[in-house]
C-alpha cells in the first residue's frame, strides 16, 4: 500500500496562488504554481508567490510540475520556481506557450524542460500515472489532472465550469470523467471560487445571443470591454462582429501577449478581411459598421475606458455621443468600485453602458450545482475544497454535505497543512513552511513587514527629514538643523511648527554632546522620540522622522615648515 501526502502551498483561504503538492511514496507531484496580486495596502509589491524552500530542499524527489491552464493564478509563480530548481513541466500547448512568455519576462531564458501534453496523454512514473481531462474554462486548453495510484485516483480540477453549449475547443470531456470515476477516486481537489454564489451560470450560447442582440440594436459604434485572459468572451465578440457585418478593431498600441499567443496557436480566430488594423482607418467606416474591442493594459479594460471617456490618447477612440459601451466580463473584486465610476464617465462623454454580468450571471468558475454535479459523478472518498477564501471553502463543504458527504470526508486546509493517507485512513498532520514571498520589481523575498510598514507610514503621513552637522570635539552644532518635509505639511504655511521643531532638535543634540558616553543611536532615537511626540500633539499625525547627522572632521593639516637645517 502507498503512503500519500497532500500539502496545500497556496490557493486555500485566499483567491489565487494555486499550488498543491501530492507525495506518493516519497515522489513529489506539483499541481499548478500560481501567484496572487497583493491588496492595495501592500504598497509597491507587484505579486506574491509561494515559499519554495521545501521544494529546493527536496528537488531530487520532484517528478514534475503539472499545469491546468494558462492564467497567472495557476502558472504565474512557476517562473520563479524554475530559477531555483530544474524540474520537468507538463501542460497543454497554450498553457506552455503562455508560461514561456511569463518566464522570459522575469529572466528565465535557458530553461528547456517543457513538455506539451493533451488530454490523450498518460505519463507513467511507475507508482503513479498522470493523465488529463479536458475542462471548460474561460480560455481553451484547460484540463483537470488525474494521478492514478494504487489507492485510487486523485483528481485536481483546476478552474472549471459545466456548460454543454460551449464550442469543441472549450468542451468538458464527460466520458473521461465517467471513466475516471469508474476506476475509483480517492480524493478530489476541487475549486471553490463560486461555491457561495446565489446564481447559476448562464449558458454561453445565451450570453453570445445577448451580445448579438445588443450589437444589432446599436445605432452607433459599439465599444466592448473584456479582459484579455477571457479568450472565450473575446472569441464571442469577434464572432458577433462577423455575423452583424461590423468591422472589429482591437484597441491598444500592441495586442496583449495572451492574445498574440492565442492567435499564433489558432486558439483565437480573427477574420483578416473584417479587421481594422490601425486607428487611422476607423475614419473610413460609418459608426454603425464598427466594434472596438478594448482589453486594456495588463488585461484590465476599465481604466482604458476612462481614458477614452476623458478623450486622452487617440482622438479616434474617444467615447462620443451615441456610443454603446458593453462591459462584457465581470471585473475582479479589487475593481468593483471602479465600475460605477467608469459608467458615469461614459455617460458624461455621451455614451451609454450595458453591464453584461448584471443582465446574465456568467463566470468561468463552477457554480454550486456544477460542484455538486462533479462530486456526484466522481464520488470521491475524500473532498478537499481548494481555490478560494475560507468562506467559499466552507460553502463548498456544505454543498458536499447536502449530497451525502460526512464531515470526516471533507478537509478544509490552511496553507502548509499536510494530509496523510495511510492504511486506509486520512489524517491531518504537521504544518510545513508555506508563507508568502513578496515580489517587488526584481527583488524576490527581500521585502519584509518592516519595509511595508515604512511604506505605509510614508504613504499616509509623509516624511520629516532633519539635517545638521555637529562637532563632537567642540561640543556644538556647526550647521542646521535644516528641516525638509514631504507629504506631511505645507512648509510655507508652517513656519511656527518648523521653528519649534528646530529648537527641540537643537536641545536634544546639545544634551547628547554634553554626555561623556555619547552614542549615535541614542542621539538619533532621541530626535525621533522628541519630534514624534511634538508633531503628533500638534497635527495628530505620525510622519516618518529621518535624522541625517554629519560630523565635521577632527583632522587638521599641519603647516608645512619652510627651509631646514643645512648640512
Amino acid at each position: 500500500m502507498s503512503e500519500i501526502k497532500f500539502i496545500s502551498w497556496g490557493g486555500v483561504r485566499e483567491n489565487g496562488k494555486d499550488m498543491y503538492i501530492v507525495e506518493v511514496d516519497g515522489m513529489i507531484y506539483i499541481l499548478d504554481c500560481g501567484l496572487v496580486y497583493p491588496p492595495n495596502e501592500m504598497l509597491g509589491i507587484d505579486v506574491m508567490i509561494p515559499d519554495f524552500s521545501y521544494l529546493k530542499e527536496n528537488e531530487d524527489r520532484i517528478a514534475g510540475v503539472f499545469l491546468t491552464h494558462g492564467h497567472p493564478d495557476a502558472i504565474g509563480g512557476l517562473p520563479y520556481l524554475l530559477k531555483e530548481v530544474n524540474v520537468p513541466v507538463f501542460g497543454t500547448e497554450l498553457t506552455i506557450e503562455l508560461l514561456k512568455v511569463m518566464s522570459r519576462s522575469v529572466g528565465v531564458k535557458n530553461f528547456k524542460d517543457f513538455h506539451t501534453i493533451d488530454d490523450d496523454n498518460e505519463i507513467d512514473f511507475g507508482d503513479v500515472v498522470v493523465s488529463f481531462i479536458k475542462t471548460t474554462h474561460s480560455l481553451p486548453d484547460s484540463v483537470a489532472i488525474v494521478l492514478k495510484t494504487s489507492e485510487g485516483n486523485i483528481v485536481y480540477t483546476g478552474d472549471f465550469k459545466m456548460d454543454a453549449s460551449v464550442s469543441e475547443d472549450y468542451a468538458t470531456d464527460f466520458a473521461r470523467l465517467t471513466q475516471v470515476a469508474g476506476e475509483g477516486v480517492l480524493a478530489l481537489l476541487s475549486e471553490s471560487s463560486k461555491a457561495a454564489s446565489y446564481f447559476e451560470n448562464a449558458s454561453e450560447v445565451v450570453v453570445k445571443e445577448s451580445l448579438q442582440d445588443e450589437v444589432v440594436k446599436a445605432e452607433g459604434r459599439v465599444i466592448v470591454s473584456a479582459v484579455a485572459s477571457n479568450l472565450m468572451r473575446l472569441q464571442q465578440i469577434i464572432d458577433v462582429a462577423q455575423s452583424t457585418g461590423r468591422h472589429i478593431f482591437i484597441s491598444g498600441e500592441a495586442l496583449e501577449q495572451i492574445i498574440d499567443v492565442a492567435i499564433r496557436l489558432d486558439k483565437l480566430k480573427l477574420p483578416s478581411k473584417d479587421l481594422i488594423k490601425r486607428t487611422e482607418q476607423l475614419g473610413n467606416y460609418k459608426d454603425e459598421e464598427i466594434i472596438i474591442l478594448e482589453t486594456g493594459k495588463s488585461g484590465e479594460p476599465l481604466y482604458a475606458l476612462q481614458r477614452m471617456a476623458k478623450a486622452r490618447g487617440n482622438k479616434q477612440l474617444k467615447i462620443k455621443e451615441g456610443d454603446l459601451v458593453i462591459l462584457a466580463t465581470t471585473p475582479n473584486t479589487d475593481m468593483e468600485k471602479v465600475v460605477p465610476e467608469t459608467k458615469d464617465m461614459v455617460y458624461r462623454a455621451g455614451g451609454h453602458t450595458l453591464e453584461l454580468s448584471s443582465k446574465y450571471h456568467t463566470s468561468g468558475h463552477a457554480s454550486p450545482k456544477d460542484l455538486q454535479f462533479l462530486m456526484s459523478i466522481l464520488k470521491p472518498q475524500y473532498l478537499i475544497p481548494v481555490s478560494g477564501e475560507y468562506q467559499l471553502m466552507h460553502a463548498h463543504k456544505k454543498l458536499a454535505e447536502q449530497i451525502g458527504f460526512k464531515e470526516n470526508q471533507i478537509f478544509l486546509l490552511d496553507k502548509g497543512d499536510t494530509l496523510t493517507y495511510k492504511k486506509g485512513k486520512m489524517t491531518l498532520g504537521d504544518k510545513v513552511p508555506a508563507s508568502n514571498v513578496l515580489i517587488d520589481g526584481s527583488g524576490v523575498g527581500d521585502i519584509g513587514n518592516i519595509v511595508l510598514r515604512d511604506r505605509t507610514m510614508l504613504g499616509e503621513d509623509g516624511i520629516f527629514v532633519v539635517v545638521l552637522t555637529i562637532s563632537r570635539r567642540e561640543g556644538k552644532i556647526l550647521a542646521g538643523p535644516e528641516i525638509i518635509s514631504r507629504g506631511f505639511i505645507f512648509m510655507k504655511e508652517s513656519e511656527d511648527l518648523l521653528k519649534e521643531s528646530s529648537e527641540r532638535v537643537r536641545k536634544v543634540v546639545l544634551d547628547n554632546l554634553e554626555d561623556k558616553n555619547f552614542q549615535w543611536s541614542k542621539l538619533k532615537s532621541g530626535i525621533r522620540d522628541e519630534l514624534g511626540k511634538f508633531l503628533f500633539k500638534q497635527t495628530n499625525r505620525r510622519p516618518m522622522i529621518l535624522p541625517v547627522i554629519m560630523e565635521a572632521s577632527n583632522y587638521r593639516k599641519g603647516r608645512k615648515k619652510k627651509g631646514g637645517k643645512k648640512g
